[in-house]
């Protein structure tokens, strides 16, 4: 299965994708926002960051029922489940995962880091033995990649962490499987080139559509501010041209994080972006502006099931060159929410 040749770019046939990192929420919220991922994705990796955190298999597992009973009709969706690292995770957590075979990785949250972070891990060294347990059953650690110093301007905590926390981690557990996560920066992107084998990155629609001026064009955007934050030009051409490049190490992963508009609106505003009604068709937008349409069905529908070792899918989807527009706000339980490309187009839509 591939794309239709660049030349003819009015619709593009691919390999159903998976969004390898995706918030879903829990309970009406969850219900609002599942249905535009299953529209979509066949699978996706399901972040553990809910309140409080799935610090263990037992309710990661409750999720993931929750999940699926919330699944439209007919839909043919599969939820890959993730334990939230803590500093006091039992290795024995790593075996119980593993067994389950639901857990598809343990995610790492540096404390205070981002979103529901508060319960992550303060110190690396703590769950050293829990990596080296992951390793041995080669589950995949999952890397929100950022310092959570507050001395550390936010524009550099990636860099910062990368160089002093994650590699010297990847060092010390020479076997762990690792996937950096929203990757924003040239660093992570020269980090995951020159890696061990077995290091790779997921890169959001937003980071390779968007750089920090979109934070304050006419104004501060709150809808625009995510975690880890949007970065320079430069950084978003390194990211674009890592996505593009056909490198197997650089996968799709959305970060599609719903806030409700009133948590987003507010003198602290929460970090996120939604992008889960619209995201293939936006991956497609960055990869047409960059020439290589050609290379999304790579990026989007087999690099990130080749490292997981999944199958890759089979059903195919079809995205046609024709603008939509995106409504102003999607019900979201009691609240609504603004997605990215509110009141404005998207150049790419699913053939029904």
């Amino acid at each position: 299965m591939s794309a239709a040749p660049a030349s003819a770019a009015r619709t593009l046939r691919l390999r159903r994708p998976d969004d390898w990192h995706l918030h879903l929420r829990d309970g009406e919220q969850l219900g609002a926002v599942l249905p535009f991922t299953c529209a979509r994705f066949a699978r996706a990796i399901v972040m553990p960051n809910l309140q409080p955190p799935l610090t263990t298999t037992e309710l990661a597992l409750g999720y993931h029922r929750r999940i699926c009973e919330r699944l439209p009709a007919g839909a043919a969706f599969e939820p890959l489940m993730t334990v939230y690292l803590t500093d006091r995770t039992d290795p024995a957590e790593v075996d119980h995962a593993h067994e389950s075979g639901r857990i598809f990785g343990f995610k790492l949250y540096p404390a205070g880091a981002t979103t529901h972070s508060e319960a992550g891990v303060t110190d690396l060294r703590r769950i050293d033995r829990v990596l080296e347990r992951m390793s041995e059953a080669g589950m995949v650690l999952q890397v929100h990649g950022e310092t959570a110093d507050p001395a550390v301007d936010v524009f550099e905590r990636e860099a910062r962490f990368i160089d002093e926390a994650l590699a010297p981690l990847a060092q010390r557990h020479p076997r762990l499987r690792i996937v950096v996560e929203h990757i924003t920066t040239r660093r992570a992107v020269q980090f995951v080139r020159a890696a061990r084998p077995g290091i790779a990155a997921t890169i959001t629609p937003q980071h390779l559509l968007l750089d920090r001026n979109a934070l304050f064009a006419g104004g501060i955007r709150p809808h625009h501010f995510c975690l880890p934050v949007l970065k320079t030009a430069a950084d978003r051409a390194a990211l674009i041209e890592a996505a593009v490049s056909g490198d197997a190490r650089f996968f799709l992963g959305t970060d599609s994080a719903p806030h409700a508009r009133r948590a987003k609106e507010a003198a602290c505003g929460c970090a996120g972006i939604f992008s889960a009604h619209a995201a293939i068709e936006l991956y497609a937008e960055a990869f047409e502006s960059a020439g290589r349409l050609d290379a999304l069905p790579g990026f989007a529908s087999q690099f990130g099931a080749d490292f997981y070792g999944l199958p890759r899918n089979s059903a195919e989807i079809t995205l046609r060159r024709e603008p939509w527009q995106v409504p102003d706000a999607y019900p979201f339980g009691a609240d609504e929410l603004v997605p990215l490309r509110a009141g404005q187009t998207v150049a790419w839509r699913i053939a029904s």
